[in-house]
């Protein structure tokens, strides 16, 4: 089987995403593997934009399958903001913490009512011949009133999924690879890769038994 890029920098989506697809048995290929394709900006005005442009750029360069995401946090109190925007929220040189007490700031005073928010993502897989696809992927939930946990990355521990009373950076990485916008949106990836994989059509929950 050919191994699939993993069209991504970021060390805490590649733990993710081979956790999340490792019942597949994929083999799963960091970017850092891939020294000839560049840093990619991310300059599209979607999630769908950013993934599709990420995936499609690996896959040409390298000729092998290739799967990207682009996700981010939308605080419905500060009109969807930062969504699009989240990785380079307040600049790239801004670390999670920093953006994570930025977002708090300005939602200093709002009531848990008006605190509601969501992860969302959009996974993009890219074919040699620069064919893509793209998957969406939501966590509905609520900013926190302050930053809790150490576990994940990014607006983690300032985000609490609908009806759970820990933010993500809380609750057991198992847990969140069932219930996040990522997971969600590689779940709803997954049949599109096993096609053009050539995997069987096996039942992922016999598979996930063994």
């Amino acid at each position: 089987m050919s191994p699939v890029i993993l069209a991504t920098r970021n060390p805490g989506k590649v733990r993710e995403i081979v956790a999340i697809y490792a019942p597949l048995e994929l083999e799963l290929r960091p970017l850092a593997d891939y020294s000839e394709i560049p840093q990619m900006r991310e300059e599209g005005t979607t999630y769908a934009d950013n993934a599709a442009a990420k995936a499609r750029a690996a896959a040409l360069r390298v000729g092998l399958v290739a799967l990207a995401d682009d996700s981010g946090i939308e605080v419905d109190a500060l009109g969807g903001a930062p969504g699009v925007h989240s990785a380079r929220f307040l600049g790239a040189s801004a670390s999670d913490g920093e953006r994570n007490a930025r977002i708090l700031f300005l939602l200093e005073g709002v009531p848990k009512e008006r605190r509601t928010a969501r992860y969302r993502a959009a996974v993009a897989v890219a074919r040699p011949d620069g064919t893509v696809r793209v998957f969406d992927g939501v966590c509905e939930g609520q900013v926190a009133v302050a930053p809790r946990g150490t576990a994940g990355f990014g607006y983690d521990p300032i985000f609490m999924p609908e009806g759970a009373q820990q933010t993500i950076a809380e609750i057991p990485l198992e847990v969140k690879n069932r219930i996040s916008h990522r997971a969600r949106a590689l779940r709803a990836a997954e049949s599109y890769l096993r096609e053009i994989l050539g995997l069987g059509k096996q039942d992922r929950r016999a598979r996930d038994a063994k």
